[in-house]
C-alpha cells in the first residue's frame, strides 16, 4: 500500500478550501431594528464585530477584522425623497474620491453602488409609505471585491421593513 505524501503546498491549499467552504455555509443572522423596523440578513461569522449602537437607535453597523463593514438603519423621509431624487442626489455628490458607478430604481426602492476612495460601497433603500427609508449600506476595500461581490446582491436584497 502506497503512503500519501502531502508537500506543504497541498497542506495550504486544502486548508485554504476547508476556510472557503466554511465561509460559503456560514449561518445567516437576522437584525431587526425596534425604532424603525429595518431589517436585513447577512453572515454573522464575515461581519462579526457589532459596533457600539447610535444614541438615536436609528439602527446597527458591524466591521468584519478585514475593513468591510455593513449598517443596516432606518430615517424618516423629510426630505420626500424617492428612489429617482435620491439616486440623482448621490450622482451629484462630486466629493473627493467618491464616485456612483451603478444605480437602479423601481417603484419604492433604489440601488446604487460605486467607489468611496480605495473602498467599495453597496447601498439598497426602501421607501416606505410610513415615510421612513430603510437601508443597508455595505463597504469594502477594493482589494476585497472578489470576496464581498457575491455576498452584497444577497444582504441587499434581503432589506425588508413593514
Amino acid at each position: 500500500m502506497k503512503r500519501l505524501h502531502l508537500t506543504p503546498l497541498a497542506i495550504v491549499l486544502s486548508s485554504l478550501l476547508a476556510v472557503v467552504a466554511t465561509t460559503a455555509i456560514a449561518k445567516p443572522f437576522t437584525y431587526v431594528n425596534a425604532r424603525f423596523a429595518a431589517a436585513c440578513t447577512f453572515p454573522g461569522e464575515i461581519f462579526n464585530i457589532t459596533e457600539a449602537e447610535p444614541e438615536n437607535g436609528d439602527g446597527q453597523q458591524w466591521s468584519a477584522p478585514d475593513g468591510a463593514s455593513l449598517t443596516c438603519s432606518g430615517i424618516y423621509n423629510i426630505d420626500n425623497d424617492t428612489p429617482k431624487t435620491f439616486v440623482a442626489g448621490e450622482k451629484a455628490n462630486a466629493g473627493p474620491g467618491y464616485k456612483v458607478t451603478y444605480t437602479k430604481t423601481g417603484k419604492n426602492w433604489a440601488v446604487l453602488s460605486g467607489v468611496k476612495g480605495d473602498k467599495v460601497f453597496y447601498e439598497r433603500r426602501l421607501f416606505g409609505t410610513d415615510g421612513v427609508i430603510r437601508s443597508v449600506w455595505i463597504e469594502y476595500p477594493s482589494s476585497l471585491k472578489a470576496k464581498y461581490d457575491p455576498l452584497t446582491g444577497a444582504i441587499a436584497a434581503s432589506l425588508r421593513g413593514p
